[in-house]
């Protein structure tokens, strides 16, 4: 935005007067390359421009020189790279047998290297690190954490077992103690109804003149039997009772019991949790599975790096037999020496870099470097008087 608004107010400060006519069209790229540095714009005899003159000639000399001194050296590796290749499609079918066999094993190397590089659920350095510092205790460490926790779910059965059967007795309890209650209230019931009867029989008996036998033995027999029957409930309840009372008494007991082992077998599992730094059994076992794994790819990947370090090694000095100046390179580019057509494809790249350095070094040296002498020369013939001022070029 802030550009945008100093374009604006440029146009309107140089915004061209009427009858002025600016084709901002016909500017070409290719005059960009063209140096401008006509003598004839410069007054050579004032002091100040013909310093700035010969200054700005100079550091352009100074310029140009520095970026061929760079380019010559791209344009000497690029070359040396063309020989290396003609050099290695020229070698006997003997030498090329040879170093096709190394670069072969280098390449097979470096794909068994990837596969394991690309693989998505590899462990992290840091869960492999912790596996691997609890390696010789990890399988008595997964075995006890599993009886830990089983042992642990055949207490929460008991738990609930026994609360189960603590709830039953106390129902049971309940119920015998209403029992209870219940024969006392009919044995005063029945000793109520009793002496009732006793009362009308008599009273039949004196006042009506009745004869009240058959009935005295009747009420009689009646109750002696209901009394006995509330009796002996009332009994069998007690005796009930008591069995019950001790069976709750068992079970809060064994109760006690489980709960002192469900605690202790809770405080062994967190304090394994947070020793193993997992959640779960069944989380430990993964990563013990997935570390032994693990292990066995980074112990195979370790054996390829060393293999790989050496057959590098051996195609290195193969490549320095064979006058190769630059044989590291093809460390790799092992897919050049195995297959001509990518062989063919880095030459094309590699030619085409060349003629691009060819045609920077061309254009820094003709038109910048030996026209600006040229052109210095040329103002050293033309006014001698200056040539003083003109620094060795």
């Amino acid at each position: 935005m802030k550009l945008l608004k100093e374009m604006k107010l440029w146009k309107k400060i140089f915004r061209p007067r009427q009858g002025w006519d600016i084709d901002e069209t016909g500017f070409e790229e290719d005059d960009w390359e063209k140096i401008e540095n006509d003598r004839k714009e410069w007054n050579i005899h004032d002091r100040e421009q013909r310093s700035e003159y010969i200054k700005d000639s100079v550091d352009r000399i100074r310029e140009a020189q520095e970026e061929l001194k760079n380019l010559t050296f791209e344009y000497g590796k690029v070359t040396s790279y063309l020989k290396d290749m003609e050099e290695i499609e020229a070698l006997p079918e003997e030498e090329r047998k040879e170093l096709n066999a190394s670069a072969e094993k280098i390449q097979e190397l470096e794909n068994r290297r990837g596969v394991y590089l690309e693989k998505k659920n590899r462990m992290s350095d840091e869960k492999y690190h912790q596996m691997e510092r609890m390696e010789e205790d990890a399988e008595t460490g997964c075995r006890k954490l599993m009886e830990t926790e089983d042992y642990q779910n055949l207490i929460r059965k008991d738990m609930s077992r026994l609360d189960g059967e603590k709830h039953a007795y106390l129902y049971r309890k309940d119920e015998l103690k209403g029992i209870i209650a219940d024969a006392k209230g009919m044995a005063v019931i029945c000793s109520v109804a009793l002496v009732v009867c006793y009362v009308v029989l008599f009273t039949l008996k004196y006042a009506l003149r009745m004869d009240i036998q058959l009935g005295f033995l009747l009420v009689t027999g009646l109750a002696a039997l209901v009394i006995v029957l509330v009796f002996l409930k009332y009994t069998d309840s007690v005796k009930e009772l008591k069995r019950v009372e001790k069976g709750i008494n068992r079970i809060i007991m064994l109760h006690n019991r489980v709960k002192i082992r469900y605690v202790n077998n809770t405080n062994l599992l967190d304090y394994l949790y947070m020793k193993y730094q997992v959640k779960s059994a069944k989380e430990f076992q993964s990563l013990w599975e997935k570390y032994k794994v693990e292990k066995e790819e980074r112990r195979r990947y370790r054996e390829a790096e060393l293999e790989l370090d050496e057959c590098q090694r051996e195609l290195l000095n193969i490549l320095k037999c064979y006058q190769v100046k630059d044989p590291a390179i093809w460390l790799h580019q092992t897919a050049a020496i195995l297959d001509n057509k990518e062989m063919v494809e880095i030459r094309h790249g590699l030619i085409i870099r060349r003629q691009s350095l060819r045609k920077r070094i061309d254009y820094n040296r003709e038109m910048i470097v030996e026209k600006t002498k040229g052109e210095m020369k040329e103002l050293a013939q033309s006014y001698p008087q200056y040539a003083g001022e003109i620094p060795p070029l």
